[in-house]
């Protein structure tokens, strides 16, 4: 079961700290945020700290995957997965 909650904060979180920064106003859940210049490697630190900080949950280093942060979806779907265990 998804909570459209968590993905609004997470969208939003990226809009507001990351994406607008650079001039980057719009873009999908399941567009690659890296790709698209939304998240650099400093933007990828201050998205992990917001997750464990907001969701509860503690990402490894080794969780830390342009797989698990590429999109909207694919964190969420991280994040998700985290709260389970």
């Amino acid at each position: 079961m998804q909570s459209p909650v968590r993905k609004d904060q997470i969208r939003e979180f990226i809009l507001e700290n990351l994406a607008n920064a650079k001039g980057i106003t719009s873009f999908s859940d399941a567009e690659s945020l890296m790709e698209s210049g939304v998240i650099d490697s400093l933007g990828i630190f201050r998205l992990v700290n917001f997750l464990e900080e907001t969701f509860g949950v503690r990402i490894g280093d080794e969780e830390i995957t342009a797989e698990n942060l590429s999109s909207v979806d694919s964190i969420e779907n991280l994040v998700i997965k985290k709260t389970k265990k």
